[in-house]
């Protein structure tokens, strides 16, 4: 295993970005943190917030705001820079202005000798993860998106509602795009290790019906938040904050990260949130489950949009 400092830097100081910092720290995942963003005021205030805290318990972390250039020798560049998705907008409605925006800032991350691991929490995710991918010549695996990580602890979580039971024991996926056409793989949930499909047709606690009504609560968590506070960024900076951990500490976890696909789930050339092994280097290798028809079709039509918005973008964007 290759040694690391344990240096992230976060582009972007928005809600997204301060929440991904913010949950780090309380973690104890790193020892340096840079944060980067076009207000270099607003950098430098989070920098001096999130010091103040040090001497209840992460001292030893440096905290700072910086440039580009100190990217060079970080392990993992987060990029939540963008613009925030607003009352009644779809994620891949944001493509136009954050696929500039993910170019232009790849470019300077790229420019300072970065060659470590860059994780992307901008929308739309699977997009524009293939964005920075095509613009940094990193190699796919080194380039991963939040995916639908944050999708999933939705899941589990409307299921462990439903049943009551502990969500750390509710195991299952919500694959493909990280919004609207978004997948919920029921035929390999599983609660307690029993699938979920079994627990329909032994209990009177959960039918099929329901299972479809829980999907539609997790595609839908998003807008309710946005329609009621403005943004979401609490749940995707503890997302971000456990990707980071698997590839600090090379876990070899299995999380659903937006991943190349080449060839997997036959998609190829592509970027979207399925089952992962991540570990120091990104994604490891990619976990290909055994969908259902139905659940086939449903991931196949996620990809079909995400391809027809990334051929939206122009050459002159990626080059």
């Amino acid at each position: 295993m290759k040694s690391t400092s344990r240096k992230v830097v976060v582009v972007g100081t928005g809600f997204v970005g301060t929440s991904i910092a913010y949950s780090m720290i309380n973690q104890g995942l790193i020892n340096e943190l840079v944060l980067i963003d076009v207000n270099r005021d607003k950098a430098e205030g989070e920098a001096l917030d999130l010091l103040d805290g040090m001497s209840w318990g992460q001292e030893n972390i440096k905290v700072w705001a910086g440039e580009y250039s100190e990217c060079k020798d970080a392990d993992i560049v987060v990029i939540t820079a963008g613009v925030n998705q607003k009352p009644g907008q779809t994620r891949l409605e944001l493509i136009d202005v954050n696929a500039e925006i993910m170019a232009s800032v790849t470019k300077q991350v790229m420019a300072s000798g970065f060659d470590g691991v860059l994780v992307i929490a901008s929308n739309p995710v699977d997009v524009l993860t293939y964005q920075a991918w095509r613009v940094s010549g990193l190699p796919a695996n080194r380039v991963v998106g939040t995916g639908t990580t944050l999708d999933t602890t939705r899941l589990r979580k409307e299921v462990a509602a439903k049943l009551a039971i502990d969500p750390r024991n509710i195991h299952g996926y919500i694959i493909g795009e990280h919004g609207d056409s978004e997948v919920a793989v029921w035929s390999h949930t599983t609660i307690g290790g029993q699938p979920i499909v079994e627990l329909i047709k032994q209990k009177d606690r959960l039918t099929v019906a329901d299972l479809a009504v829980l999907s539609e609560r997790v595609k839908n968590a998003a807008y309710e938040i946005i329609d009621r506070k403005q943004a979401t960024f609490y749940g995707i900076g503890m997302s971000v904050a456990r990707i980071v951990r698997a590839i600090l500490n090379d876990e070899q976890a299995i999380l659903p990260v937006s991943s190349y696909l080449d060839g997997e789930y036959g998609i190829n050339d592509l970027f979207t949130g399925v089952p992962a092994v991540v570990d120091q280097n990104g994604v490891r290798e990619i976990i290909e489950l055994t969908l259902t028809p139905e659940e086939k079709r449903q991931f196949d039509t996620s990809c079909h949009q995400l391809r027809a918005v990334i051929s939206t973008i122009g050459q002159s964007k990626v080059s």
